[in-house]
């Protein structure tokens, strides 16, 4: 898909051409063999709420922001003669991670011929859960892949994107590696491709509520057909703000809208210290503020061409700490991130759909 400069001439169906990938298969081998796979992560959004397509229908929608580094890495050991929806998954309790193995199973052996058998999936990776960073769709992606993989194929991201929202309702865009796309996720499409990537942006990231992880499934859901015409209109006057940031490259516009849609989700998730963080923004020269919709992550944006940038995230994060606010690490979305101080006994915490030990805040 190519950058568009208008909402009516997005292709929801496609997805850009530089990651679609022709399906291959290795048709020596009768069995699939052991395969791997891997995705990223992302830092909250950057816009969410309720957009039209290209057929002015109103959809669910959201763009991430790229978090370069962790992710989620997967093995699938295929297990010959077994009932294809017999899958284990190690650490155990990962049941989307389940799920999606046994579709990209039916997927895969339909489409090379051969026998579709259960196996195991491990899974590697420290993502925090319920932070809002894409956790579970990092793990749904990663074992896609090495399930492709096992039959010697590499499914392209549309059709990765339609199995992940049938393994777990809602799934971020982390098929498309980073690029900036204004993305139905519970539809699995893209609405609009908002160009080759985002401005760079420096963030200080960290964790509001003390970084307790929210229950996703707890939130309140809304049928975009339910939303009216006033906050159809604010989305549609933000993508537009996002698609000329994008654009020209203007970080600055890029943060008022990170901070305008982080306020508005405010009032579903009601963090106590969002004022306080838009403060310290304020006071220390950042561009603006972003939030995950979904979870506790949120980051602080500055222009890494700003004046006395280290000065500027220095005095945020002595500020964010003042308040209580617990930091987590500094990235650049344009390179690879500095990794903050490492801490240690990283878990996953407990929720709906992860039998996991609670967990003390991680070095994101």
């Amino acid at each position: 898909m190519t950058p568009t400069t208008r909402p009516e001439a997005a292709r929801p169906e496609t997805v850009h051409p530089r990651t679609a990938h022709r399906d291959t298969a290795h048709p020596e081998t009768v069995h699939p063999r052991t395969g791997t796979g891997s995705a990223p992560c992302h830092h909250g959004e950057i816009l969410q709420g309720v957009f039209l397509d290209a057929s002015g229908r109103r959809c669910a929608g959201l763009v991430t922001l790229p978090l370069p580094g962790p992710g989620s890495g997967a093995v699938f050991v295929p297990r010959p003669g077994t009932p294809p929806e017999a899958v284990a998954v190690v650490p155990a309790g990962r049941t989307k991670a389940a799920g999606a193995a046994v579709l990209a199973v039916a997927e895969c052996a339909r489409r090379t011929g051969r026998p579709a058998c259960g196996g195991e999936v491990r899974l590697t990776g420290d993502l925090p859960v319920g932070l809002g960073m894409g956790s579970s769709t990092s793990d749904v992606i990663a074992t896609l892949r090495a399930v492709a993989d096992a039959y010697g194929l590499r499914l392209d991201p549309a059709t990765t994107a339609r199995l992940a929202v049938r393994a777990e309702t809602a799934s971020d865009p982390l098929m498309l590696d980073g690029r900036p796309v204004l993305f139905a996720q519970r539809e699995g499409r893209v609405l609009e491709a908002l160009g080759p990537a985002l401005p760079p942006l420096t963030v200080v990231g960290c964790a509001l509520g003390g970084g307790a992880p929210v229950d996703t499934l707890s939130l309140p859901v809304r049928d975009p057909a339910d939303a009216d015409d006033t906050e159809v209109r604010a989305g549609e006057r933000l993508r537009a703000l996002l698609r000329r940031a994008v654009a020209t490259g203007d970080a600055r516009l890029l943060g008022a809208v990170a901070t305008a849609s982080a306020r508005r989700g405010q009032r579903a998730l009601g963090h106590p210290e969002f004022d306080d963080l838009t403060g310290v923004a304020r006071r220390t020269g950042a561009v603006g503020v972003q939030i995950a919709h979904s979870g506790a992550v949120a980051g602080v944006l500055f222009d890494p061409a700003a004046p006395d940038l280290r000065r500027r995230v220095d005095a945020c994060l002595r500020a964010l700490d003042a308040h209580g606010i617990p930091t987590t690490r500094t990235f650049t979305t344009s390179e690879e991130p500095p990794h903050g101080p490492a801490r240690r006994g990283v878990d996953r915490p407990t929720g709906p759909h992860t039998a996991r030990r609670p967990a003390r805040l991680s070095a994101l």
